[in-house]
């Protein structure tokens, strides 16, 4: 299995209290597995707040729905050992 890398990493985002902030970060390979995303080191899961999808197979997106105070911190994208922060 080749080893995926991150082609193109997150962008810190700045945006008002309520609103919906996607957070995108290319991989190197399509289907690619240990993909992890966490905010302020908590795992987070595809819910009604947090919708986690893939584009094209290669573009892995995080969209945090309606944001609060609670929500400033650290993003991380995980894909085996490479990680991107905003």
């Amino acid at each position: 299995e080749p080893d995926v890398t991150i082609v193109s990493g997150l962008k810190d985002m700045v945006v008002f209290e309520g609103d919906d902030v996607t957070f995108r970060c290319q991989v190197s390979h399509e289907n690619a597995r240990d993909v992890e995303w966490k905010l302020q080191d908590v795992a987070l899961q595809n819910n009604e707040m947090n919708e986690i999808s893939v584009e094209k197979g290669k573009i892995h997106t995080l969209t945090l729905r309606k944001v609060t105070e609670q929500d400033i911190g650290t993003i991380t994208f995980r894909v085996g050992p490479h990680v991107s922060t905003a």
